[in-house]
């Protein structure tokens, strides 16, 4: 086990109309003049956003909306959204919705405070140094963005699309009511739900020996979801699914089942440039490039134990000593069985991806700094990448 230094700031406001103490919690914060940043138009027509505006006025706060964060959030949003920071002379930032949302937010938090170009951050140019102070109402159980140090933007014109991970990024205080997750669509619970699970085996899969104890948290965590994600998919008014669900994005992706141990996101890599390329679902994405990602992982012999290992740890299958690989595979099949049940894709063609985009999409994907791999704990090189998008186009 790996030491570490672990700082979780997040403030959490969880349950049944969490988001009725916005108003409270941030005049405690010190908020004066609160900008509300927000996705499509259902927040509006909820009422959602109109409640908010009136509890933050009723505690004295000045309040500006600011609508159309997309999946895949765009540059172009977030150069708007500081453009209007600065001219309001907004003071703290509120965002409404899921992980698109929430990264645009961090996005315009930290280049409001930065005399350059926002992108600089994301493209490696310049490191996060000072941020605006930011909060979460959560309404779709997904990125975990509420409390995580990751943010995703896609630069528009160049159709890139990249992460950025600064301890700047985690929110002050995340307000998340697992009712608001009920209105979502099923395709959209089902996609939060594989992103959630991919969060959590990018960590699970690591190179490190003797992380026993945040194994069993991260398989655990990653049946809880598979529960509740194949309950809320057939009823998404069940309270207790939506909350397991809810929180279990949370921890998925702030760390807490990470620790003393070395993830490899890898995966998440690949997947940005589907998303960016044909603007899917980025849990949708992930449900095709996961299978495959491990289907390729299991060509290295020092991988396939802790294949076999989430086999029958997660899914029950009974191990093989003989033939390790028998169950590694049988767990592999078992994941794609689930994810089909949910309704998730398996395949680039069901994405409406094109073979012949393969090898761009495997060129522009990220690299570690300095190398042509991706991913850390099992880096993949720019053939082995197309390889993978290769056995994911069946």
């Amino acid at each position: 086990m790996k030491d570490f230094c672990y700082c979780l700031p997040t403030r959490f406001v969880f349950g049944r109309g969490a988001e009725q103490r916005a108003g409270a919690e941030l005049s405690a914060l010190g908020a004066t003049r609160v900008l509300i940043h927000y996705g499509g138009g259902s927040a509006v027509r909820s009422g959602l956003i109109g409640r908010l505006e009136a509890d933050l006025r009723a505690h004295g706060m000045e309040v500006f909306r600011l609508g159309g964060a997309m999946p895949n959030p765009r540059d172009d949003k977030v150069y708007e959204g500081i453009e209007l920071v600065r001219r309001e002379k907004i003071d703290f930032l509120l965002a409404v919705g899921g992980g698109s949302a929430i990264d645009s937010t961090k996005a315009i938090a930290h280049g409001a405070c930065y005399d350059g170009d926002f992108w600089d951050f994301f493209c490696g140019k310049a490191t996060v140094q000072k941020t605006m102070p930011f909060g979460v109402v959560l309404t779709t159980s997904a990125a975990g963005s509420e409390s995580s140090n990751s943010s995703v933007i896609m630069q528009e014109k160049t159709k890139i699309k990249r992460g950025l991970g600064t301890e700047f990024n985690r929110p002050r205080i995340a307000f998340m009511n697992p009712e608001l997750a009920m209105t979502v669509p099923k395709y959209q619970i089902a996609s939060g739900a594989t992103d959630i699970l991919a969060h959590i085996m990018e960590r699970y899969f690591t190179c490190e020996t003797e992380v026993d104890l945040t194994d069993r948290l991260c398989e655990a965590a990653m049946q809880a979801v598979i529960r509740a994600a194949r309950i809320a998919v057939k009823d998404p008014t069940n309270y207790d699914a939506q909350a397991q669900l809810m929180w279990g994005g949370t921890i998925a992706h702030n760390e807490t089942l990470g620790v003393g141990r070395v993830g490899d996101f890898g995966s998440h890599q690949i997947e940005h440039e589907l998303s960016a390329l044909y603007d899917v679902a980025h849990g949708a994405g992930l449900a095709v490039v996961f299978p495959a990602w491990l289907r390729f992982q299991m060509t290295k012999p020092e991988h396939v134990m802790r294949i076999a290992q989430f086999a029958n740890r997660v899914y029950g299958i009974s191990m093989n000593f003989e033939n390790p690989a028998e169950t590694a595979l049988r767990g592999i099949e078992a994941h794609e069985s689930f994810l089909r049940e949910i309704g998730m894709p398996l395949t680039l063609k069901e994405l409406g991806a094109r073979s012949e985009d393969i090898p761009a999409l495997a060129a522009k994907t990220k690299r570690n700094p300095g190398t042509d791999v991706t991913g850390r704990a099992w880096p993949v090189n720019g053939a082995e990448i197309e390889a993978i998008l290769r056995i994911a186009d069946r």
